[in-house]
């Protein structure tokens, strides 16, 4: 079994002032740095479909409306090595037009240059789900791309549709 997209790929992330966060065209992603030695039990993490508040040891690190909606049975968050906090929320519209330009409604925009990667990176991601035999890790993509680049499906159709024809002639 292959890895998945953005495994080969890498990511596009965002830098913040707390961590960073990214996504795929059904998640995000956000990586908060916190200090050596912090456990679960110093965590409280909330996470609602626009909402999330985390804070740590008391310290408030990131509260505020999502930038658009999640799926909030799905959201999650781990501790890692004592050093990280890894949230993972799924996306509830799931389009490579759905490029997230910020984490919150006001707050953690990603730069102008880092939001046409992350819109690149899903459109990309939206070309390997629609053509699973072909590898678009490692691709190049320029043009129209934005809003998750142009919609192939109708070519499809119409192929279909359009059938060789033989003239006879005699």
């Amino acid at each position: 079994m292959s890895a998945p997209f953005e495994e080969r790929s890498g990511v596009v992330p965002c830098g913040t002032p707390w961590g960073r966060w990214y996504q795929t065209l059904e998640e995000v992603f956000i990586e908060v740095q916190v200090p050596p030695g912090t456990r679960a039990k110093d965590v409280c993490c909330n996470l609602q479909s626009r909402h999330i508040a985390l804070s740590v040891r008391g310290q408030d690190v990131l509260q505020g409306k999502l930038f658009d909606s999640t799926v909030t049975d799905e959201g999650t968050w781990t501790l890692e090595d004592r050093k990280l906090i890894r949230i993972v929320l799924m996306k509830t519209n799931r389009d490579a037009g759905n490029c997230w330009t910020s984490l919150l409604e006001n707050e953690y925009a990603a730069d102008p240059w880092v939001q046409d990667q992350m819109q690149r990176k899903l459109t990309l991601e939206r070309f390997q789900r629609e053509n699973p035999g072909f590898d678009f890790s490692g691709a190049e993509i320029s043009g129209n791309y934005s809003k998750g680049g142009p919609d192939f499906s109708s070519l499809e159709k119409t192929q279909l549709r359009s059938t060789p024809t033989t003239a006879i002639w005699s």
